[in-house]
């Protein structure tokens, strides 16, 4: 069309030696004529897309959707729109792009845009007018955005860091500035909690799903190198509360918080996740992912690169590859097993038994699905260890073992399978030495994993190995607000013979859960070999159906002139526990002076194996019979390492 209306143009003027009275104009001071200014075929296309306005128009429709769908997404977010609305508000920009461009173009070229051209001086836009409105309107946009962001990245963020401030006040003195309080919270630059994602399915029963693909990333982000990430219990323990950033990294002792959301539709998943400096109050990083319920396992490893990436830590590829060993890719599976994870920590029969449906649930999805397999290991370890009784110890602790077997079979490297392993061979086996060797295996491949520390903590300080204490002080680091790990560092501590360290732990434990009945008897039992019998007596009695209360109430009313009451406590134990608690029985009689009574539960102890036996080497209360040569065969049937 331009090339067949400048050819028009000059054809008339040749023909009549002057211009036609309609395309006309005043007279142009260089006189040059028009066809020199209209958009022949010779211009460079560059040109003419200039000239037309062309690349204002763009820029102004790429600024202006850019504006649009920030506060789309929110909008959309809050009110829990479908994914596929997100999507076809982008398509719809997408296909009116190639719209808006061409209008500008034919807009230029429209006979009333040829009349004005007259004026137009050579290498001015056709439509000066136009072209000053569209710069106009570009600036307007431009400064439009750099509000938003200058009001998003700073007087947001700021606001956070205000609060925050406000919040950890009541920690410090009332005349310390604020910068006094940032300095004085130093935590270890590469740490991390993963705050519980917020399950915005509009759904409460899909609560297990947000929770438990929360669990998984924070089990992905502690196989990054260098990373220290808060565990699980303690990071979920601000669920539903309305403490800030700042607050809850300070009791952490994180530098970094990774808080988001999670809704879930039938087949389709959209998670949320930003990254906040928890020092200074600024995000450092966020991203919406939207994935098939298939592709979590690869969705965990790319928020866990993104985190890395944004902190400056290496995720080696090793690790990398890490994240998804033992998974699943099938969305119902997956499903099952987080259902069976939630409800496995709660350590009681018709939780250990509902948990292992789950589990054989996912199994029965994928039957290569390791970590399930590992997972019903552990809660049959758990459940035979603590709830069973009877055959049902002997047949857990069988199942138990072939689900390991199962777990390392089809991936060797996952250290859950080696943890699952190593505690039936611990509880369940009494092999020693190959408990000993699948513990350091799985710390070796999850140095970061609280479960793994804190579990075979226990066991080293069992055995009389010094770095059960140090696993045990690491397993508290990483989950500081866990009554159980402060217990377990406290039987740890015990173990190693640091008594005073060990009523100091277990009360730390107390502290948390005033009405822990573990910690309870172990803190009693520390304070016996502190010769404080009375404050041994009060807290064994706060919990007098725990077994390991009923064991220490035996000997402090007996030292206490009490055998009466000593022999009651004893005769509970019994009927209870049978023989399955032939370990302590051996220690009550130890402590009352009954030596052959106690040597003889000994062996009873081995020939029912008893997995108490595993603390015969640094069990205080069988000092009285340790140079007996009966109990020496006893040690030397458990086979310790050196």
């Amino acid at each position: 069309m331009p090339g067949i209306l400048g050819a028009a143009v000059g054809q008339a003027m040749t023909t009549n030696d002057k211009p036609d009275p309609v395309e006309s104009g005043p007279p142009r001071p260089d006189g040059a004529s028009l066809t020199a200014h209209l958009p022949l075929p010779h211009l460079r296309l560059f040109e003419q897309l200039k000239q037309r306005n062309v690349f204002r128009v763009a820029a102004l429709y790429l600024v202006v959707c850019w504006l649009i769908l920030e506060p789309v997404h929110v909008v959309f977010h809050m009110l829990d729109v479908p994914i596929w609305a997100d999507r076809l508000v982008i398509m719809i920009m997408a296909v009116g792009f190639p719209a808006a461009v061409i209008f500008a173009w034919v807009f230029e070229i429209t006979p009333e845009g040829l009349k004005a051209t007259a004026d137009v001086p050579h290498g001015q836009s056709i439509r000066p007018h136009t072209g000053r409105r569209l710069d106009r309107a570009i600036i307007g946009v431009l400064a439009v955005a750099l509000a938003y962001f200058v009001v998003d990245k700073f007087w947001i963020s700021a606001h956070v860091q205000t609060a925050a401030t406000t919040a950890s006040k009541d920690l410090t003195a009332a005349t310390d500035t604020g910068a006094q309080r940032a300095a004085n919270f130093n935590p270890p630059a590469h740490s991390i909690a993963v705050l519980p994602f917020i399950n915005l399915s509009g759904d409460q029963t899909q609560e297990y799903f947000s929770d438990g693909l929360t669990e998984e990333l924070l089990n992905s982000l502690a196989e990054v190198n260098g990373l220290q990430v808060a565990a699980r219990t303690s990071a979920f323990s601000f669920k539903g509360t309305d403490n800030d950033i700042g607050t809850i990294a300070r009791k952490l002792n994180v530098a970094s918080i990774l808080e988001g959301s999670v809704r879930r539709s039938e087949h389709k998943v959209r998670v949320t996740a930003q990254l906040i400096n928890a020092v200074t109050g600024f995000h450092l990083w966020s991203k919406t992912y939207d994935r098939d319920l298939g592709d979590v396992l690869a969705l965990q490893t790319e928020i866990a690169n993104a985190v890395a990436d944004a902190l400056k830590i290496t995720l080696l590829g090793n690790e990398a590859a890490k994240i998804e060993l033992g998974g699943t890719h099938n969305p119902e599976a997956f499903d099952a097993y987080l259902r069976g994870a939630r409800i496995i920590g709660n350590h009681d029969v018709s939780t250990w038994i509902s948990a292992n449906e789950h589990f054989t649930e996912a199994l029965r999805l994928d039957p290569s699905y390791a970590v399930a397999y590992a997972s019903r290991s552990l809660s049959e370890s758990g459940y035979a260890a603590e709830d069973a009784g009877g055959a049902e110890i002997r047949e857990n602790f069988s199942k138990a073992r072939d689900d390991a077997e199962h777990a390392l079979k089809l991936t060797p490297d996952l250290a859950d399978a080696h943890l699952a392993m190593a505690q039936y061979l611990d509880l369940g086996a009494l092999d020693v030495a190959g408990a000993q060797r699948e513990y350091r295996r799985a710390i070796e491949l999850a140095p970061g994993n609280v479960t793994v520390l804190a579990t075979s903590g226990r066991f080293a300080a069992l055995i009389g190995d010094s770095s059960g204490v140090d696993a045990a002080r690491r397993a508290v680091v990483l989950d500081p607000l866990n009554p159980v790990t402060h217990q377990r560092l406290s039987a740890a501590l015990y173990n190693a013979r640091q008594f005073s360290d060990a009523v100091a732990a277990g009360q730390d434990a107390l502290a948390l859960n005033p009405s822990y009945e573990q910690a309870l008897a172990w803190v009693g039992l520390a304070k016996i070999s502190l010769h404080d019998l009375q404050g041994a007596q009060t807290n064994c009695e706060a919990a007098p159906n725990h077994w390991l209360s009923q064991m220490c109430l035996a000997i402090v009313y007996d030292k206490l002139g009490r055998r009466a009451d000593a022999e009651a406590q004893l005769k509970k134990m019994k009927d209870v526990n049978g023989d399955d608690a032939a370990f302590q029985y051996a220690q009550v009689y130890a402590q009352w002076g009954d030596r052959n009574a106690a040597l003889g539960w000994l062996e009873t102890a081995l020939k029912v194996r008893d997995p108490g036996l595993l603390g015969l080497k640094s069990e205080v209360l069988l000092d009285p019979v340790r140079d007996e040569p009966r109990f020496q065969a006893v040690q030397r049937a458990m086979k310790f390492p050196e």
